[in-house]
């Protein structure tokens, strides 16, 4: 892999770190509407499905949140698969070395 190339590879890592600090409310589950007026958030803990009651205004913050959490999720995915592209990218020694067929044992 060449410099320009590495150079695309840490860019795009910075833009994702960047759109990173831009998330504030995050929050993993769903939310649901309720009849007649109210919402229900569900998520998982500890294995079992706890909900909890909201108002329409905390409906539409948590609604945020989880959209938050799914693109954090997404950049978070990215950017691991650049960082060990990138790093793998770098020069050095990394060439697969085979195994010794008679390896000399501690005692000998």
């Amino acid at each position: 892999m060449g410099e320009e190339e590495i150079k695309k590879l840490e860019e795009r890592c910075k833009e994702l770190a960047k759109k990173l600090g831009g998330l504030t409310l995050i929050s993993q589950g769903s939310v649901m509407p309720q009849p007649p007026s109210a919402w229900r958030w569900t998520r998982k803990v500890s294995g079992k499905t706890v909900s909890r009651g909201l108002s329409a205004e905390q409906a539409a913050l948590m609604k945020q949140a989880i959209a938050n959490q799914r693109k954090m999720d997404a950049i978070i995915d990215e950017l691991r698969a650049l960082s060990q592209e990138l790093v793998f990218a770098l020069p050095g020694n990394t060439r697969k070395r085979g195994r010794e067929k008679n390896p000399k044992s501690a005692l000998s």
